[in-house]
């Protein structure tokens, strides 16, 4: 095998070199091509959520969820653009936890980087089960459990061959979401606009969005409530990041994808909602009872449009199951290269390979699972819930590293800035206080378990810190006194 250029972390030191039993090993290996890094970018933002959640999100807030999609939209344009600033100067594995640990102190990285392994850990037993539920409907031969083992093995195992495969996977899953959203954006906007035959003209157009009690049929207040449904769908947008590191031009990679974050996110959330509230009345019965997309199919005249959205839905259950196991793995090892997690997560196999940080991330996914089915009404709900602000803590945490890690780079090597954050620094301080309201809004909202939400969050990352905390201080005396003893030697 040709070798490859090995990745850096983020204090441009060698990755660690591969274990003992593979000699070869050198690292994480760019593995990925640049259409690899292109549909991780563009399928990164559109997860399962979209098709699932959005029906809730429009039922709160009528036509107006549209505003509840452009202000988050327009929040994870500006943390994304924070963070392509951080990762085109200095591309690595460990993305924004890396940072972190750099611009705000080892605590930062350790805390940061453990939620969102345990985030993604605790995504592949909801996605694992999601996509078990389609599957054991198609063939009810194998049991729902047995689907969710199947699926979680097999994108193992694609996992643990090397990067290059997972690249290639997501690249099929993402392509197909991509076709199958775009498709349903062109032949909705037809029927839109009367341009599409055998549609009812008195049911789809633009009335829609001001019919049935106006715009805002619940309020203003609504906007709010929808963001509180929706902002859990956008996280993924952040993966093409991690991956950069392991591709053949990591500034190429994380430049292009901060800079076409904004029609991604214009296109795939705003246009496919806006093509749903055209077609059918907010308060359609279908939309809650099927789904938003499923009934807009069903208003088409699309024959099998359940089946259709069940396979499109399958398809992002997979690509989310693959890309949460990639995302963990490597933030694992770049855990485990910064020292924050065992030595051992950042060993590589002869392909480039974090072969022990993806076993491990894997395992607590299947125990997920098991929670899931034996007590999915205590531990696996807070696992759930615990998790559920975690991307909210991740885009904060971007904020605060990006106003420091700026003047690092401007320091250290200014040149090294190609993606710049616009208004610096007062859009990231607007960014921040914006994410800040929105949790503080989380805990003022108690039917939709925003509160349980955001205070099982903050305990659990509360106990992380102390952790990083009481690490640090006994590394900070471990180092004094051998400090110490090296001066009574040298004395």
């Amino acid at each position: 095998m040709t070798s490859q250029p090995t990745v850096t972390n983020a204090g441009n030191d060698p990755a660690t070199p591969g274990d003992a039993g593979t000699p070869g090993g050198s690292g994480l290996q760019a593995g990925l091509k640049n259409r690899h890094l292109s549909m991780i970018a563009i399928g990164g933002v559109i997860g399962a959520g979209l098709f699932v959640g959005s029906s809730s999100g429009i039922a709160t807030a009528g036509p107006g969820i549209l505003l509840s999609y452009a202000l988050v939209g327009t929040l994870v344009v500006l943390v994304m653009r924070m963070l392509g600033e951080m990762s085109a100067a200095n591309p690595t594995s460990g993305s924004f936890s890396a940072h972190a640990d750099r611009a705000l102190g080892p605590w930062a990285g350790f805390t940061i980087g453990w939620l969102y392994w345990f985030f993604w850990v605790v995504v592949l037993a909801v996605e694992a089960t999601a996509g078990a539920a389609i599957l054991e409907g198609w063939i009810p031969a194998v049991p729902q459990w047995g689907w969710a083992l199947i699926v979680m093995v097999v994108l193992t195992a694609t996992n643990l061959v090397s990067v290059g495969s997972y690249g290639e996977f997501e690249f099929w899953f993402a392509g197909i979401k991509v076709v199958a959203i775009g498709a349903f954006i062109v032949i909705g906007g037809l029927a839109v606009f009367g341009v599409l035959p055998g549609v009812d003209s008195d049911q789809a157009g633009l009335a829609n969005l001001t019919d049935h009690g106006g715009f805002l049929p619940h309020g203003a207040g609504a906007i709010l409530t929808g963001i509180l449904l929706v902002v859990f769908s956008f996280m993924g947008s952040e993966i093409a990041t991690l991956a950069a590191g392991e591709s053949e031009d990591p500034e190429r990679a994380v430049t292009k994808a901060t800079n076409s974050i904004i029609w991604r996110i214009g296109v795939f959330y705003l246009g496919s909602i806006f093509v749903v509230v055209c077609l059918l009345p907010w308060d359609s019965e279908s939309i809650t009872e099927d789904g938003s997309y499923v009934a807009a199919l069903d208003s088409l005249g699309i024959a099998h449009a359940g089946q259709i959205m069940n396979f499109i839905v399958l398809t992002s259950v997979l690509s989310c199951l693959n890309s949460g196991l990639y995302t963990a793995s490597r933030m694992a090892f770049s855990l485990g290269q910064r020292g924050d997690a065992p030595k051992a997560f950042a060993r590589t196999t002869g392909r480039g390979v974090p072969r022990t940080a993806i076993i491990a991330s894997v395992v607590f996914g299947f125990v997920a699972v098991f929670f899931n089915y034996e007590f999915p009404d205590s531990v696996f709900l807070f696992l759930v819930n615990s998790s559920g602000a975690v991307a909210l803590f991740v885009w904060l945490v971007i904020c605060f590293s990006q106003l420091r890690m700026r003047k690092i780079i401007q320091a250290e090597a200014p040149e090294k800035l190609v993606v710049r954050m616009w208004l610096y620094p007062y859009l990231t301080w607007a960014s921040a206080g914006l994410i800040v309201f929105v949790l503080g809004y989380m805990l003022t909202d108690t039917e939709h378990d925003g509160r349980t939400t955001v205070l099982l969050s903050l305990l659990v990352a509360g106990i992380v810190l102390a952790i990083a905390v009481v690490r640090q201080r006994m590394a900070g005396r471990r180092a004094a006194d051998a400090e110490g003893r090296d001066e009574v030697r040298a004395g």
